[in-house]
């Protein structure tokens, strides 16, 4: 039998990756590995995570350039720096809120 497992960052949240030098705003979440096998085993042996776990989709950046991202739960640590998120698509789905974090804006909820 399956444990379910709850995704341990939410929609709207500021993470950074835990190897690599980027940061981003989850907008969505995958409760298992769901991208192709091609792209999972393009990923070095020794750093690949196990499919089991949330996968996230990040508007992404690192200091040269916005992308999106798709993460495992296991290389994801909270971003607590407070600083906005510069990836055009963040203003386009998200409102900042007061704490520094990003909330969906009420039109693209469905």
């Amino acid at each position: 039998m399956n444990k379910t497992r709850n995704a341990k960052f939410t929609i709207g949240q500021v993470v950074r990756h835990r190897l690599f030098p980027f940061r981003g705003v989850v907008f969505d979440i995958d409760p298992v590995f769901n991208n192709t096998e091609e792209w999972y085993q393009a990923i070095p042996e020794e750093i690949r995570p196990h499919k089991d776990q949330p996968f996230y989709h990040l508007f992404a950046e690192n200091a040269e350039s916005e992308y999106i991202a798709y993460v495992s739960e296991q290389n994801l640590l909270p971003d607590t720096s407070g600083d906005p998120i510069r990836h055009p698509q963040v203003k386009e789905t998200f409102e900042r809120d007061r704490n520094g974090g990003y909330r969906p804006r009420n039109a693209l909820l469905n």
